[in-house]
């Protein structure tokens, strides 16, 4: 994640230290004082879900998959991740809520000292059930809101799904749960992006997830939806503006950048443009900390079935299962040869990526998307949007 707010705004957020290695420099409370050393983990508790979003990267379905982790299998997971040091666990899905043992699961995780969060489409969350999860330790609910009414309601295959994912925001923020939206961005979605940062601040948010589109489950069969590089880097300038805006009024809205590490050399760019020199330099050397695309890194997915993957994007790809193996063995199992490669990227990226002045804050951005486009996961990242006057530039003081 990329956050635009801390490094054009200088907001402070809980993920400064976490993050960027910038705990001493914020006033939030932090989730680490120290940048990560182990995997934030997604797992994907199910495979079941009430929608049917045409971008599911976990391709879910209405009914329940076979092999699903028990309950016992599943704090087995958490304590080996508590053990090796994991600093997050994300619980999604398919929809997460949909398990009747998540908010014990919630529970045990938060009883470790792993933090827990949660993916939803907010649509079962009620009054009843934000209260529960407030209870169990839950630290923040993300919410996938992809327009207003009638297209997010067309791209997540359920009429009601909206205003039942707005009344589910409103059940967690009356029960006092930090709570964000998250939007992906493609041609069906684009159009109402600036409504649903609207949106957010009408009900009270003040956290905004923007996500880019990877190329994994459904996501990649509707890849030719995806945005075409010029119109992505238009979308990104208006976040960044549209952040700005909202500081220099004075709301205090967290912005972040998911899902394409391009865009990370693109504010170093606007920062120049827009903010001037000091604050570019300054804004390159929180990323530089940051360390790019963290496939195989900084993040990792275990899915419904103990199989662990490099992101939660790439589940077409195993590393292990947990029935087998401790996570934390497969993680740190360098014989996998995608795992070892993609740990030392640099060497290995061809095409523009290879000698790109942004290496070092971007690392190749998506190897998944590559992968679906070129056949071959050190290929460039077909959504990098830099011009090539960018890339090969020589100025490097910055």
């Amino acid at each position: 994640m990329i956050s635009v707010s801390k490094l054009l705004c200088d907001l402070d957020a809980e993920g400064d230290g976490l993050r960027y290695d910038a705990a001493a420099d914020s006033d939030a409370d932090q989730i680490r004082e120290r940048k990560q050393q182990k995997p934030v983990v997604v797992w994907n508790l199910t495979k079941q879900c009430n929608l049917y979003c045409e971008h599911c990267y976990a391709a879910a379905t209405e009914e329940r998959a076979p092999g699903e982790l028990s309950t016992d299998e599943g704090k087995r997971l958490l304590d080996d991740l508590a053990d090796y040091g994991v600093p997050v666990v994300l619980f999604s899905g398919g929809e997460p809520l949909v398990r009747e043992d998540l908010v014990e699961l919630v529970a045990y995780a938060a009883d470790l000292g792993i933090r827990p969060v949660l993916s939803t489409n907010g649509t079962l969350i009620t009054p009843e059930k934000a209260a529960e999860l407030r209870d169990a330790g839950l630290a923040y609910a993300g919410v996938s809101v992809d327009g207003l009414r009638e297209r997010n309601d067309a791209f997540r295959g359920q009429e009601g799904a909206f205003d039942a994912a707005v009344r589910g925001i409103e059940a967690c923020l009356d029960a006092g749960l930090k709570t964000g939206l998250r939007y992906t961005i493609t041609e069906r979605t684009a159009p109402d992006l600036e409504d649903v940062v609207d949106l957010l601040y009408d009900v009270g948010l003040d956290r905004f997830c923007f996500y880019h589109l990877d190329y994994g489950g459904r996501g990649a069969a509707i890849r030719d939806a995806d945005l075409a590089p010029a119109e992505k880097r238009r979308a990104v300038r208006r976040v960044c503006e549209m952040t700005r805006e909202y500081h220099e009024r004075g709301e205090e809205i967290e912005t972040l950048l998911v899902g394409n590490y391009c865009d990370a050399a693109y504010l170093v760019e606007y920062a120049r443009a827009e903010l001037g020199d000091d604050t570019a330099a300054r804004v390159r050397e929180y990323l530089r900390r940051n360390g790019g695309d963290p496939a195989g890194e900084r993040v990792a997915d275990v899915d419904y079935q103990g199989n662990v993957h490099l992101t939660q994007f790439w589940q077409g790809y195993s590393l292990g299962n947990v029935r087998d193996r401790p996570f934390s063995a497969i993680w740190d199992d360098d014989s996998n040869p995608l795992l070892a490669a993609l740990r030392e990227r640099e060497s290995h990226l061809t095409g523009k990526c290879a000698d790109c002045r942004y290496l070092d804050v971007c690392r190749g951005a998506s190897r998944l998307r590559a992968l679906g486009v070129h056949d071959h996961p050190f290929g460039p990242d077909p959504q990098c949007y830099l011009t090539n006057e960018e890339v090969a530039s020589d100025d490097v003081s910055v």
